[in-house]
């Protein structure tokens, strides 16, 4: 049996800024047939960190398949993207990493995200650590939790 290969965890930061590694560790991934199943660019976390960042997706991720440290694709983030002070890169990533559903749709997304989990260890969702966040489910989901 292959060992799946995943991306870095959102809660990983990089220059202070959560999901920013991982959205690189999923544009490397997707580019070498690692991950297929993932939401890519245009939805949910990455949706968010490109917002905030105010970069364009299709750019970053041609820089980052150019090759490169994390250091120097944060200095194009810096360079490209708006310039949020450091109270509002913290205040952000906390807001992202403690963000769980806001609404029935989102609720039960997140149920069935949480069932989909169960049923892939072969558990009752009940046996599973309680989680309340979106980045919690990630990290559940990738055997981090």
């Amino acid at each position: 049996m292959t060992r799946q290969t995943f991306p870095r965890s959102p809660k990983v930061l990089l220059g202070g800024i959560a999901h920013l590694g991982r959205f690189i560790d999923k544009i490397r991934l997707r580019q070498a047939g690692e991950i297929q199943d993932y939401n890519y660019i245009t939805v949910g976390f990455d949706k968010y960190l490109i917002d905030f960042l105010g970069i364009d997706a299709k750019a970053f991720e041609q820089r980052v398949l150019a090759g490169g440290t994390d250091e120097e694709l944060l200095a194009w983030v810096r360079i490209h993207g708006r310039k949020p002070s450091d109270q509002e890169i913290s205040q952000w990533s906390q807001e992202l990493l403690a963000s769980g559903p806001k609404d029935e749709a989102a609720r039960q997304r997140f149920q069935g995200r949480l069932k989909d989990i169960a049923i892939k260890r072969g558990v009752a969702v009940s046996s599973m650590p309680s989680v309340t966040t979106w980045a919690d489910v990630i990290e559940l989901d990738e055997g981090r939790l």
